[in-house]
Parts: structure tokens; sequence; C-alpha cells
């Protein structure tokens, strides 16, 4: 009797597992469906509304920065870190909504932050040179500086890399790191500048009428400014001449038209002056040693 029970305890568990196993599909979809329906709608909704969220403080971000007057690439590339910070908590919410363990994944994600952060701890530098050029403003697109060895034309001051254009058309990109690392030059920064200019005339011609023909050279260029005033006077008593140094005042922009006109008018005047501009010569004396 006994081993006839057990026989249809046996057959009746056999038959529920049976049954459950030849449950349809459809019923275990609609299953899960109510089991994990409520959780994954909540995660879309935190992400929708995060993702909308989170374009409102940028661009209140933004504009407050705009009202500050700082610069437009810096405002963007702040906004751009602070969506995809905010962004980065909004999908983490989500996962736990949904019932995934946000610890572990946390963790993961801090260590791969560290991680990248040392990989690229030059271009974070890089960056933190970027911001300090874009709020300080050393310089401006347009402005002829000299940093980091490299003279030209600034096209582009960039967060990581500022784009230079040398006198003769080559392009180069400067580290931001490296702009800041060194002394910065900028040429542009004032609106005028001093062209200074040495001239060597012999030891007997007329200093006095070596000036009064470099003053006439000064008052007849209308580019050079009156005030101040050119500054010519002799500046050095040199081995083979005397140096006459003559430095007008001038619009930044008329520094190298003024250089070269001045260089050749010099030497065409002083020479019609009559005035010798010596160069260096050495003279040699031959004896005839009796045999």
């Amino acid at each position: 009797m006994t081993n006839l029970l057990l026989f249809l305890q046996d057959e009746g568990a056999e038959t529920a597992s049976a049954s459950a196993s030849d449950t349809p599909l459809k019923d275990q979809l609609v299953q899960y469906a109510i089991d994990y329906g409520p959780k994954v709608a909540l995660a879309l909704a935190i992400l929708i509304i995060g993702r909308w969220i989170a374009g409102i403080l940028v661009g209140l971000l933004q504009k407050g920065m705009a009202k500050k007057g700082i610069d437009a690439t810096l405002s963007r590339f702040l906004g751009s870190v602070v969506k995809a910070l905010f962004m980065a908590l909004v999908v983490l919410t989500a996962a736990g909504a949904v019932g995934v363990d946000t610890t572990s994944f946390a963790a993961i994600l801090a260590a791969a932050g560290f991680a990248i952060g040392f990989a690229l701890q030059g271009s974070l530098g890089s960056f933190a040179a970027g911001v300090m050029i874009i709020t300080f403003r050393p310089f401006k697109a347009g402005d002829y500086v000299e940093v980091a060895g490299t003279a030209g034309i600034v096209r582009e001051v960039g967060v990581f890399a500022t784009v230079i254009t040398t006198p003769d058309n080559k392009r180069i990109i400067v580290p931001n790191s490296s702009v800041t690392g060194g002394n910065i030059v900028n040429y542009s920064a004032e609106p005028t500048r001093r062209v200074d200019l040495v001239f060597g005339i012999s030891y007997g011609d007329d200093v006095k009428k070596a000036k009064q023909v470099l003053e006439r050279l000064c008052k007849e260029d209308e580019r050079i400014l009156e005030d101040p005033a050119p500054t010519i006077a002799v500046v050095e008593l040199a081995d083979s001449s005397v140096n006459l140094v003559c430095r007008p005042w001038v619009k930044g922009t008329d520094y190298w038209p003024v250089y070269f006109h001045m260089q050749e008018q010099a030497l065409l005047q002083l020479d019609e002056a009559g005035l010798t501009i010596p160069f260096p010569q050495r003279d040699v004396h031959m004896h005839t040693v009796a045999s």
C-alpha cells in the first residue's frame, strides 16, 4: 500500500512538471512582461527625463558662461563634459531601476576612469593649459606670437592645442602645455612697435651728416609716427665703424614694410651723401727676406 502511494505521488509530480514544461511561450512572455515591464518602463523614463534635464543644464551653463565673456570653445567643451558626466549618472540610475547591481559597475567605471586619466595625463595637462589660455587670453586668433620655439600667426586656439601658421606658410600644431610652459611673446598685443635699425659709417665720416640723412628718411616716410619721435644716436664705437641706431615707431602692421624700406633707403641715401658704410677687411703686408 505504501509503495502504491509513493508511485502515485511520483506520477503526480512528473505530471505537474510536464504541464509546466508544456506552458506556451506566449504565457512565459506575458509573465516576463508582468515581472519586468514596469522596471523597464521606469528605466526608459529615467533615461528620457535625464537626457532632457541634461540638455537644460548644459544650456543654462553655456548661457551663464557667455554672459561672463568666457570663450565659446571652452563653454562648448565644458558643456559636453558636464553632459557626459550627468548622463553617466542617469545610466547608472536606470540600471539600478531595472535591478542591475550598480555597485560593481560603478567600481569598474571608477577604475577605468583612473586608468584613462593616467594614460592621458599629458592630454589633460594640455587641456588645463588650454583653459588658462582661453580664460586669461595672452593671445588670440590673428596675433603674431612666439611660443615654444615657434613664431607665426595664431590661427586657432583650442582646448588641447594651438594652431600657428609660420611666415613661410607652414602649419604647426603646438600642445597647449608647451605654450604655457615657457615665455609667450605677443608681437600684436600693442598697437605700435619700435623698429630697431643699426647703420655703420667710417670713422672719417661726418656723424652729424649721417644723422641728418636718417632723420630725413624718417620724416619722409608717412608710416613712421611722430609721437613718440624716432631715436637717432651713436650707439657703438666698433672696431671698424661708428654705429648709429635708428629707432622709429610704427603701427604693428607696418613693422616689416618699414624695416625693409629703411634698410634699402639708408644704403642708397648714405652712399649718395658721400658717407661710407664699412665692411670687415684685412691688410696683408708682404716682406721680402734677402737670402
